[in-house]
């Protein structure tokens, strides 16, 4: 894996059912290195810090590799990197292949994977159509937050080193399939919300789903 392009977004209003809200969605390529602190990235804008940034989602990775499955769908789109409001755009980023706690060094910075990106209507409004929510939650593409454990910068071209797996974990695409098609998978569930570097917010949810499977 490396890093393809940084992105970052400065706010954006735009109407939504009758108000106006301000969003960070609309990520646009840069040419700096991006400096990530342990709450966020620093000179881009977290809007909603109910759900984007913190010190368990400060950074949002999406692969490049995920981005032809799409196109495909969105054919009338002008396409650029960012598009699914992500910071890193990463090629080689299988969410079946990395897990909940696994730790990278990219650049100057030392990583740790908290959750799978839980879509709202955001991605819509960037897509244009809120039809692109429903397949992002079919999908098993949902991209990954990250902890940032060691702050610095990173650059294009930078390489992911894998330091430290969590073989015990769910991977990123289990613990996303667990808000859809195994949403009845007690054990899966109850595993994920066991696991002590899941993101708490994602920790809340699932145990949501859990709660109303009893």
């Amino acid at each position: 894996m490396h890093i393809l392009s940084t992105n970052i977004a400065q706010p954006t209003t735009i109407e939504w059912r009758g108000q106006a809200i301000q969003t960070g969605i609309y990520k646009h390529e840069v040419d700096t290195p991006l400096y990530l602190g342990t709450e966020d990235v620093v000179n881009d804008h977290v809007i909603d810090r109910r759900y984007h940034g913190g010190t368990e989602k400060a950074c949002y990775l999406y692969s490049a590799d995920h981005y032809p499955f799409w196109k495909q769908k969105y054919p009338q789109l002008t396409w650029e990197w960012g598009m699914f409001g992500e910071n890193l755009t990463v090629t080689g980023l299988h969410e079946s292949q990395i897990r909940i706690g696994d730790r990278f060094q990219i650049g100057e910075t030392i990583i740790q994977v908290t959750q799978p990106r839980q879509p709202c209507f955001k991605l819509g409004l960037r897509f244009g159509s809120q039809k692109v929510v429903n397949e992002f939650w079919d999908s098993s593409f949902p991209g990954v937050y990250v902890r940032i454990l060691q702050p610095g910068h990173v650059a294009k071209g930078d390489k992911f080193t894998l330091l430290e797996r969590n073989p015990d974990s769910l991977s990123v695409e289990q613990v996303f399939s667990l808000f859809g098609k195994n949403n009845q998978n007690i054990d899966m569930l109850k595993k994920a919300i066991a696991e002590p570097f899941m993101a708490q917010s994602c920790r809340k949810d699932l145990q949501k789903i859990l709660d109303n499977i009893k």
